[in-house]
């Protein structure tokens, strides 16, 4: 079993104390976010975990505990997202240069191997043309040089969350057009630096610059990371196109405090207010 942690919010950042409570626990719950009444129990014994897969803007309130998984015998890496978007857009995030650093450490520590870095979502407005992601793009892969072997970007999704929370920042579909000129320059910028670059749900439609379709939930990479020679199911939960391999989601939607205005997972973060960090549920109650 694989554990995302998670695709519906930022557990390392907002959440970390949870999360090792229940890692102590040997279980968590988790509730069926389209069907609430319907709550699971999910072993978090490292023999029934195969490898755990974090997904997070900052995860610097979890580094100081990594050793526990690692002595525990948890497989896991991380899916770390950094973008170069002001507070307009990443209300509640850090500086900048501060995640940077901290994915320095973070590689230091777990090797450039498991950190995958995400360029995600690629935005586009009035100011932020291609150009500007271009250059970007180029300063933070010289930061991040030798600190990851990948990058995975897509452009974003106007899903109904995100317009109300972008509204007036001048937020609009990516053209095609524009999506050409950017990933072109993006492979052109990765290659240099030797980064591997990679597109999420894009249909490998940018193939002709050497860039295919990657899994954010990678069997590759979990079979490299545990050293074993794992059948990983294909995720038939997912969107159209995406190449992840099965997984168990631990989070809850409309939970982070990272106060991203694109945020597909988050409209408002009341469900958060609900969080009691010694409940097996990331929010609410369990039922009786």
């Amino acid at each position: 079993m694989v554990i995302s942690a998670s695709r519906r919010t930022d557990i390392p950042a907002c959440y970390a104390g949870w999360f090792f409570k229940r890692i102590a626990a040997g279980y968590v719950m988790t509730r069926n976010p389209f069907r609430p009444s319907q709550v699971s129990r999910v072993s978090l014994s490292p023999r029934d975990v195969d490898c755990i897969v974090f997904w997070t803007k900052n995860p610097a309130p979890m580094m100081g505990k990594l050793k526990i998984l690692e002595k525990s015998g948890f497989p896991f890496y991380f899916q770390f997202t950094l973008t170069p978007y002001g507070r307009q857009w990443e209300r509640n995030l850090p500086p900048k240069r501060e995640i940077v650093e901290t994915f320095r450490r973070l590689s230091r520590s777990i090797g450039p191997e498991r950190v995958v870095w995400r360029y995600d979502p690629v935005i586009c407005t009035p100011e932020l043309t291609p150009e500007w992601h271009l250059t970007q793009f180029e300063q933070l892969c010289s930061a991040l040089k030798g600190c990851t072997q990948e990058c995975i970007f897509s452009f974003v999704d106007l899903y109904a969350k995100a317009r109300r929370g972008s509204r007036g920042l001048g937020l609009s579909r990516v053209s095609g057009d524009k999506m050409e000129q950017i990933s072109a320059g993006f492979s052109r910028i990765a290659t240099r630096y030797g980064i591997c670059l990679r597109t999420c749900c894009e249909k490998n439609r940018f193939l002709k610059y050497g860039i295919r379709d990657g899994a954010c939930i990678d069997a590759e990479r979990i079979r490299a990371v545990t050293g074993r020679p794992l059948r990983l199911p294909k995720d038939r939960g997912q969107r159209p196109f995406c190449n992840c391999a099965a997984s168990v989601d631990i989070g809850a939607y409309d939970t982070c405090r990272n106060g991203c205005v694109y945020c597909y997972a988050t409209g408002s973060a009341k469900a958060a207010a609900r969080h009691d960090p010694d409940s097996p549920l990331l929010t609410g109650e369990p039922p009786r």
